[in-house]
């Protein structure tokens, strides 16, 4: 029934105070169901820091003060109003030009306003060149690229036609003037040369994060294709509960409750260390006959464990030079260049100095150069406006705004002819900077005399060398000696520090870290109870919340289910959220017959029942308030779906087209005929491309 549809309105609450979502709401509901609970206040100070964040967590896990409850609601006070959410916007064209499949300029103009749109067209006519060019104009991505291998992900530009890479949409707005224009465009060889810009209602020119949609694209996801409904239920557990948890504005709530859990894990390990590593301490000590290690398990023996004492024996390092036992310490942790990677530096070196070397005085090199000029002399024009002599021949007169303008004409000409040759300059670059983190500074502790001190200072002097090639000469000459000295010192050091005489500095270590972990210890036991009780308690209430909110969406789901099964046997029994942090998963559970699965779901489910359980799932998300979407595009919903399927979907899609615009693209005639045959009311379009990527799409039906 089409009233089942509209209760979905409620999935995300209104922006409202007990309705809402986001951060606002999250501090308010929190600190305000806080004040009713039963927690005591050192409990309520881990709730509060929760809602802060992981570093107030980690300070009150350090012991430092609580965080102010009242800074989290002034900047609650402080935070934009609220979207309004009936201000939803549709689709009204969508213009592609050298793009996917589709050639030269093709448009599909569409009604803006709630209603179905369904247009078919055979594989390869160009459909999910329309679907996938929206979602580029908004987003700048596509999901379904993302799943396939890159040498697919390249082959986005037309090959039929090369003069401009371009796709737009117009978003209508109830009230303004005109449609607001999103427009996507490519000026080079790469995907990721992509510029985007929106032409307001006004006129008026802006970049696209402008429109303050970044959030809520991920939010509401007005795009879904074949892959991205497979993904729904078949990919990662965490996935479909983020989405969902967005959608129902209780991410703040999750992030603090995982935030909230973490910190609860950490005191527990910080507790449990000691215990953990004490049988390992013991054994190490009792292998030594040093006086020092017999003190030690005296103390640890002991039924009153005193960690001063312990901490004592541990500081009576005893070896005559203290500062050279340091040494040999550090000497046997320290990190050695890998061959691998120095070889790899010096193969990217020289590479890039050959590039460079053939792209030396050519055209592209030349254009470079007069490009940087340019440049430069733009900057000084721009810093001294009044001064118009050329400062470089002193041509008076020279600089001025008709030179300004031909000056930016010419670099605008020159750049693409450049731009080989700067990819060659930057390439060096980048390899320079590698050799650069690479040759790390010689530690501060490590004797300049020694050999490898010696071998150190030569090595990181070749930072200042600025040649590829002579750099790449030091790095594998100095390198390898470099490696061999460190291998040798380091085991030289763990030689020394393991002799049966003079082996104590390395227990005596070993023993100092194990009392300052229990001296963290009995800090984390004293704090975690009340971190625990404060978990159990946001728990609670974020189950509560999550249930609550879910509950819209959840019987929409069912309802949009039960139109797609048909005469199945097959019920959606219930849809949960469970589980946090790596564990957190969507749970949804099915009955076969009236008698429930042992398991979870869906290893009861055909392909196309899968897909019927992502649609019943995602289709919800359209209908969300405070969505500003007021669209949604289907790019081939229809795969793997038998016949009955196919006209149940034919019923939810006209049901949600009541309330929203829903745009599909299919090659499967099934979906129009049952349209049809149900006498649901849609606008079914056709498409037709050539072999030379020209794509037509029929006019809608008189």
């Amino acid at each position: 029934m089409v009233t089942t549809v509209t209760t979905a309105e409620a999935i995300a609450g209104d922006p409202g105070e007990e309705g809402g979502s986001g951060p606002d709401w999250t501090v308010r509901t929190v600190l305000g169901r806080l004040a009713r609970s039963p927690l005591d206040g050192e409990a309520r100070q881990w709730v509060v820091a929760s809602l802060h964040g992981e570093e107030a967590l980690e300070g009150l896990r350090r012991g430092e003060p609580a965080p102010d409850p009242a800074s989290l609601l002034r900047g609650a006070e402080e935070r934009p109003a609220h979207r309004d959410p009936g201000r939803q916007g549709y689709l009204s064209r969508i213009e592609v030009q050298g793009f996917r499949g589709i050639g030269r300029p093709a448009e599909l103009r569409l009604r803006p306003g709630p209603g179905l749109t369904v247009v078919v067209g055979r594989n390869g006519s160009g459909k999910s060149s329309f679907a996938e060019a929206a979602e580029a104009a908004l987003t700048g991505r596509n999901m379904r690229w993302d799943a396939l291998p890159a040498g697919w992900r390249d082959g986005w530009r037309n090959l039929h036609y090369t003069e401009r890479t371009e796709v737009s949409v117009d978003i209508v707005h109830a009230g303004d003037p005109a449609p607001t224009r999103v427009t996507r465009y490519w000026a080079g060889d790469s995907v990721r040369s992509a510029r985007g810009r929106v032409i307001a209602p006004d006129g008026t020119d802006g970049p696209l994060r402008s429109l303050g949609w970044g959030p809520d694209l991920e939010r509401y996801r007005p795009f879904l294709s074949y892959d991205e409904l497979g993904r729904a239920v078949n990919g990662r557990a965490a996935e479909l509960y983020d989405t969902i948890t967005t959608l129902l504005g209780l991410t703040g709530v999750a992030d603090a409750e995982r935030a909230l859990a973490r910190a609860c894990a950490r005191l527990a390990k910080l507790r449990d260390r000691p215990r953990n590593d004490l049988d390992h301490l013991v054994a190490r000590l009792r292998e030594s006959s040093d006086h020092r290690a017999a003190r030690a398990l005296e103390v640890l023996g002991s039924g009153d464990l005193d960690l001063g004492r312990l901490a004592e024996v541990a500081a009576d390092d005893g070896p005559a030079d203290p500062a050279a036992e340091r040494v040999l310490r550090r000497l046997r942790r320290l990190a050695v260049p890998e061959r691998a990677l120095i070889t790899d530096v010096v193969n990217e070196l020289r590479g890039a100095a050959m590039e460079l070397a053939m792209a030396a005085g050519s055209k592209g090199d030349r254009a470079r150069g007069t490009v940087l000029l340019l440049r430069q002399a733009l900057e000084h024009h721009e810093r001294h406006p009044a001064e118009t002599d050329c400062p470089a021949c002193g041509t008076g007169g020279a600089l001025g705004g008709d030179w300004s303008r031909r000056a930016r004409a010419e670099i605008a000409r020159l750049e693409p002819v450049a731009e080989s040759a700067s990819a060659a300059y930057r390439r060096v670059e980048d390899a320079r900077d590698q050799a650069r983190f690479l040759m790390a500074p010689k530690p501060s502790w490590l004797p300049e005399e020694s050999e490898l001190g010696r071998i150190w200072a030569e090595w990181e002097s070749g930072a200042e060398i600025t040649d590829p090639v002579q750099l790449a000469e030091h790095i594998e000459g100095v390198g390898r000696r470099l490696r061999s000295a460190a291998l040798a010192a380091r085991k030289e050091a763990g030689r020394r520090l393991d002799a049966p005489d003079d082996g104590w500095g390395g227990l005596a270590e070993m023993l100092g870290a194990w009392v300052e972990d229990a001296h963290a210890a009995v800090a984390a036991r004293e704090r975690l109870g009340a971190a625990e009780q404060a978990l159990e308690w946001f728990s609670g209430f974020a189950k509560e919340v999550r249930d609550e909110r879910l509950g819209p969406l959840a019987a929409q789901t069912e309802h949009v289910w039960h139109r797609l099964r048909q005469e199945r046997h097959i019920d959606l029994e219930s849809l949960r959220l469970v589980g946090r942090g790596a564990r957190r998963r969507v749970e949804v559970d099915v009955a076969v017959d009236g008698a429930e699965a042992e398991q979870n779901a869906p290893g009861l489910l055909s392909q196309g029942e899968f897909q019927a359980l992502a649609l019943s799932i995602c289709l919800p998300r359209t209908l969300a308030a405070g969505n500003p979407f007021g669209f949604l595009v289907l790019d081939d919903p229809v795969q793997a779906m038998d016949t009955e399927t196919v006209e149940g979907l034919a019923g939810v899609l006209a049901e949600v087209g009541a309330h929203r615009q829903i745009i599909v693209f299919t090659h499967d005639t099934r979906l129009p005929e049952a349209l049809h045959r149900l006498g649901l009311p849609a606008d079914v379009r056709g498409i037709e491309r050539d072999a030379s990527s020209n794509v037509r799409v029929a006019d809608p039906a008189a």
